[in-house]
């Protein structure tokens, strides 16, 4: 077993973002001997941060990566992992996890926007809140997350799920706008309230527990289910679309 300790050093310019897509077992494994970009300049892994390496190498799923200190504007780590764990002791930026494949990322604190986009399979747990576009798609494409399983203990912004095509992304608080807007397929759950959630639907599964504020009228009663001790309205749609047939449970609303 290899474990990787990653320490952010303090900077003189800690507003610039740290693009440290070479974080992975994959990579850090074989060597930790890479680069990161700090703004527009290229610098050694080692330079950005204190590197410790303890074990012996095993391959990507022998590897677990520990990053401690301020990492909340390191982007991009987990980018294409297939196997290992990463740990980030607090917050950590945007992209953390995209496309990524297999393994396993735990997010102690927050996460920035765009957490697991576009992911393929593996999990991400966060125990704080997420931004913007969790568990979503990029701009311009039509199909988000398409595997794996996204696990938020706090809240998440606009836009999560979007464009959900597979697998399971699950919000233990609160959503902000347009949850589960384009869902295509997987399972988008929300513990809390969510707000105008699921418009432009073709198929896949929502539900919130909690209250559906400016819910769109384009979607059709179908019945009522008991689901974890609380009583559901079971609704289809989002029959503005002509092949609209996602399933959407809710335990409140209020229509536009």
């Amino acid at each position: 077993m290899r474990r990787i300790t990653l320490i952010v050093r303090e900077s003189d310019s800690p507003h610039l973002p740290i693009e440290a897509e070479v974080i992975t077992p994959e990579i850090l494994c074989r060597t930790a001997r890479v680069t990161v970009h700090v703004g527009n300049q290229k610098m050694k892994l080692s330079d950005v941060f204190d590197v410790h390496v303890d074990g012996e190498a095993a391959g990507p799923g022998a590897t677990e990566i520990v990053l401690l200190g301020d990492a909340s504007r390191v982007k991009r780590i987990g980018e294409y992992m297939t196997d290992g764990k990463i740990i980030v002791d607090g917050d950590i930026g945007m992209h953390c996890g995209d496309f990524m494949a297999g393994g396993t990322i735990e997010i102690m604190g927050n996460a920035g926007d765009w957490l697991g986009r576009e992911m393929l399979g593996g999990k991400i747990v966060c125990h704080g809140n997420a931004g913007h576009y969790c568990g979503s798609g990029y701009r311009g494409g039509r199909k988000g997350v398409r595997g794996g399983e996204i696990f938020v203990e706090g809240s998440v912004g606009d836009y999560c799920g979007e464009c959900l095509f597979g697998g399971v992304v699950h919000v233990k608080r609160n959503a902000g706008l347009h949850a589960g807007v384009n869902m295509k397929g997987g399972k988008l759950i929300i513990d809390g309230d969510a707000v105008m959630p699921c418009g432009d639907m073709f198929g896949g599964e929502c539900t919130i527990f909690g209250h559906a504020d400016d819910f769109l009228p384009t979607f059709a009663e179908t019945g009522k289910i008991v689901e974890m001790g609380r009583e559901l309205t079971v609704f289809t749609g989002d029959l503005a679309n002509r092949n609209g047939n996602g399933t959407l449970r809710v335990g409140r609303y209020t229509r536009i």
